[in-house]
């Protein structure tokens, strides 16, 4: 099965395929800069789905469902460039080192994945090359022309997570947890203003934290660069629907804004 999903031209994205990386706001005024890793659940039409159905290319599995509509109307209501990828994590897991084990899934949460088993060096360099990489790049370009201008920058990095997995069935009871590693200058912050908030059980590295080893983004552009960084976990079907979209957006526009008051505040 794999080899009749492999790609065979030297280049993995046709002209029908969309470019990896999207793009909203990206010379607003806010000192807050948004990532979405994982936005989008496109395949390449030369990787025929990964051999998947659409219901599994729908779940947690293939995209951080509901994310990329609280993410654009977070950047809308903030005036914040958003940077975003338009790929399934099933292609390439872009929150992830091309070393780790996941950065192409042959099983994620108990599905196997027709169209990773056995892909050579050659194909898993092509995805990385052509999808992660340019999403990279745009992240640290960014972030590269605002320190040379001076500008403030909070990395926002956007997330959802599924109320259960389907490996290891277990109860998953935060609305939204905060992932940090050594640097929670402005976590902490975030947190306190979450708190804040009626009603929220807020996680602290829950579901799970940010592994150094393995995770790309906080790691790199976050702990390395000596980025202020916040990441965000929100449980899917919170987000599901436009209005919880809308909700969650709001309320996360609401706790930054406070945050950033009182970190600013605190650092005077």
């Amino acid at each position: 099965m794999a080899e009749s999903l492999a790609q065979s031209s030297p280049t993995l994205l046709g002209p029908t395929d969309p470019a990896p990386v999207g793009l909203r706001n990206i010379l607003g005024g806010s000192p807050f800069f948004l990532i979405c890793d994982h936005a989008g659940n496109a395949v390449p039409a030369a990787l025929h789905d990964l051999g998947l159905n659409g219901d599994e290319l729908g779940r947690h599995i293939g995209i951080d469902i509901g994310i990329l509509g609280v993410s654009e109307r977070l950047s809308d209501l903030l005036a914040a460039p958003l940077v975003f990828q338009r790929y399934s994590r099933l292609v390439v897991e872009c929150n992830r080192r091309p070393t780790a084990s996941d950065f192409v899934a042959a099983v994620s949460d108990g599905t196997p994945v027709p169209g990773n088993a056995g892909i050579s060096a050659e194909e898993r360099a092509r995805r990385a090359s052509e999808i992660s990489e340019p999403y990279h790049h745009e992240i640290v370009s960014r972030l590269d022309e605002r320190q040379g201008a001076g500008r403030p920058t909070i990395l926002v990095s956007m997330h959802s997570f599924t109320p259960s997995l389907r490996a290891r069935p277990s109860l998953r009871p935060w609305h939204v947890g905060l992932c940090y590693d050594a640097d929670r200058r402005f976590t902490m912050p975030v947190l306190d203003a979450l708190d804040r908030e009626p009603g929220l059980n807020v996680g602290r590295n829950e579901p799970y934290g940010v592994n150094m080893a393995a995770d790309y983004s906080i790691p790199v552009h976050g702990e390395e660069r000596g980025q202020l960084y916040v990441e965000f976990e929100i449980r899917q079907d919170l987000i599901a629907s436009a209005e919880g979209q809308v909700e969650w957006a709001d309320r996360i526009a609401r706790v930054l804004t406070a945050a950033y008051a009182a970190y600013a505040g605190g650092a005077a």
